[in-house]
């Protein structure tokens, strides 16, 4: 088995609900959903838009490689309505990227593991130092708490839905 965490993003249509779609969907076809954070709301990163994302992070069990998992996540971003536009940042109904897998380090032609720009995104960060604060990222060699004091964005971002509450709509 292999562990994998996920960032999830939502910022088009019933954004909680596309969470919790995915979030279902990873389970049953990726693997066993082991944990997940709260859902923050953030500002998008990357563009311009008058609305903001819900963010989440998700720790998967596995027992797919990293290429078929990206295979896998693509799907059930189409499946949940995802349209890709080129390789520029749009508003989307969901967004799924694999930000580890295993300690593995990954670089090829469409997929590279750690994800490349987690160590700079405060509302990848944040979430996932909920749930493993202590994972040590193999690229920095530092763990992912602290990543967030580098990043140096001293003010959290806000919790839109808690945990508890996210695991109530989740039933899994």
């Amino acid at each position: 088995m292999a562990v994998v965490y996920f960032s999830l993003g939502s910022n088009e249509g019933d954004r909680l609900n596309s969470l919790v779609k995915a979030t279902k969907l990873i389970d049953k076809l990726i693997g066993r959903v082991i944990q997940y954070s709260s859902v923050v709301e953030s500002e998008p990163w990357g563009f311009n838009s008058e609305t903001t994302f819900y963010n989440m992070v998700l720790w998967v069990d596995t027992k797919f490689f990293p290429q078929l998992i990206l295979n896998k996540i693509l799907a059930i971003e189409k499946s949940l309505g995802r349209i890709r536009h080129g390789k520029e940042y749009t508003n989307r109904i969901i967004d799924i990227d694999i930000l580890f897998y295993n300690e593995e380090q990954i670089n090829v032609e469409n997929l590279v593991i750690p994800h490349p720009l987690l160590h700079m995104r405060k509302f990848v960060l944040q979430p996932l130092a909920e749930i493993a604060p202590d994972l040590i990222h193999p690229v920095f060699n530092a763990s992912i708490s602290e990543l967030m004091y580098r990043l140096n964005e001293p003010n959290p971002i806000s919790v839109a839905v808690e945990r508890n509450e996210f695991a109530r709509l989740l039933n899994i």
